[in-house]
């Protein structure tokens, strides 16, 4: 459905009633495309706390002329190890605040809290706070996230994705950044599996897997068939439908995937709202075992099955209900809650670590679908305004986070749950 407030805040009376009432004024994001594949400007590469300001990064260019705004600003804040070192941060963006590109991007390299002394601890913990902050508060569509690097990591995954107008709706994150195993050259395309593929956000998560170079599995419940068949069809994959539910729906995919699959993406799930005291057993029931306990079982089935090659990347699709939690969602929160529980311990397993496989989740707000624009009209413009983006997200907006987690570069990313919201204000 369309965003009639966004549309009207584009324009010059829309933007001027919206001052004058104090209404948001969200800005049109800039996603990517083949008309803008790149960041609205320049990237600037500074460093904060352990040594004074660099100057920008040669291979970045300079500022243009005229004093155009960067597209984006980097800072390498891994050597702030104190409260003191801390003015480094506000010493290098203070004067900059103001000079990004709508639709600019900032990102913030720190450390892990845990690798050093108190002091050190607590100031990596402190960048956590700044940047979710400053998201809220940078406005004209620009985004704000850190990025954790564990000794000898890399932060060039990572920043690619932030960087990019791949993450437009992906603001106020804290994604830790591992060193990443060995891995394989890269030969061939790689097959990924989608469950609940048939529309919304899966759909849109087989489509940019598939464009960028996957050879995809589409898996939906038998009423989707028709959709499901056409849109495989048109991407060039497969489809597959099953009830995920089935007793014997992991072995009935493994089945289907003879040569093994090397990206597992779990979409599938239902609502069945209701507060708890009016809650019927049936409800509860059929959400969690979509919803969670069908993704346990599948993937336990692909794994003992050794459909699942070396290398592999699972994700999962958690919700912003399963952090934050909401009214009438008791049943839908729990099982979402229970995905990211899920990742951490498929993250954690020494056997799964040892082949290269990572687990992560994204956590969607609110995105526009045929499911949200179903919400009335006064919780669905809530829906879209109580972020710091103030407009709804775009299933796409999912798929880009899910492609970059599933990428072969992301073997460094493990056991993270990456919010596309928007930098929602409830749930942090």
């Amino acid at each position: 459905m369309a965003d009639r407030y966004l549309r009207a805040t584009g324009t010059a009376p829309g933007r001027f009633l919206a001052r004058r009432l104090g209404l948001p004024l969200p800005v049109p994001l800039r996603r990517h495309s083949a008309e803008t594949p790149e960041l609205p400007g320049p990237v600037l590469r500074l460093t904060a706390g352990g040594t004074p300001p660099a100057a920008p990064d040669p291979a970045s260019g300079p500022r243009p002329a005229g004093g155009a705004p960067y597209g984006g600003i980097v800072v390498d804040a891994t050597g702030v190890d104190g409260p003191g070192a801390l003015a480094g941060l506000h010493r290098s963006l203070h004067p900059l605040a103001r000079s990004l590109a709508p639709c600019g991007r900032v990102v913030v390299l720190g450390g892990r809290p845990q690798d050093g002394g108190f002091a050190r601890a607590a100031a990596q913990q402190a960048l956590e706070g700044f940047v979710r902050s400053f998201g809220k508060e940078i406005g004209r569509g620009c985004t704000v996230n850190l990025v954790r690097l564990a000794p000898d990591a890399e932060p060039g995954p990572a920043l690619d994705f932030l960087l990019s107008p791949r993450s437009a709706y992906v603001s106020g994150q804290v994604v830790e950044v591992a060193a990443a195993p060995a891995a394989p050259a890269a030969e061939g395309p790689r097959t990924a599996l989608v469950t609940g593929a048939a529309r919304g956000i899966g759909a849109a998560v087989a489509e940019t897997l598939a464009h960028g170079g996957a050879s995809v599995v589409l898996l939906d419940v038998p009423q989707a068939g028709e959709a499901l068949a056409r849109l495989a069809a048109r991407l060039g994959g497969t489809a597959l439908t099953l009830d995920i539910t089935a007793p014997d729906a992991g072995e009935r995919i493994a089945a289907a995937l003879p040569a093994g699959l090397d990206v597992l993406v779990h979409n599938a799930g239902i609502t069945r709202d209701r507060k708890l005291a009016n809650m019927a057993a049936d409800r509860w029931d059929a959400v969690i075992d979509v919803n969670l306990g069908s993704v346990l079982r599948t993937t336990a089935a692909l794994l003992d099955a050794g459909a699942v090659a070396d290398h592999a990347r699972i994700v999962g699709t958690a919700s912003i209900a399963g952090i934050a939690g909401n009214v009438g969602q008791t049943n839908y929160a729990a099982s979402k809650a229970g995905i990211i529980g899920w990742v951490r311990a498929l993250a954690a397993d020494a056997e799964l670590r040892g082949r290269g496989i990572t687990a992560n989740a994204v956590a969607p707000g609110f995105i526009e679908t045929a499911m949200t624009a179903a919400v009335p009209l006064v919780i669905r413009e809530a829906g879209r305004r109580m972020n710091s983006l103030g407009q709804g997200g775009r299933p796409v907006d999912v798929a880009e986070t899910v492609s970059w987690l599933a990428a072969r570069g992301s073997g460094g990313i493990n056991g993270q749950v990456v919010r596309v919201c928007g930098q929602s204000l409830l749930g942090a």
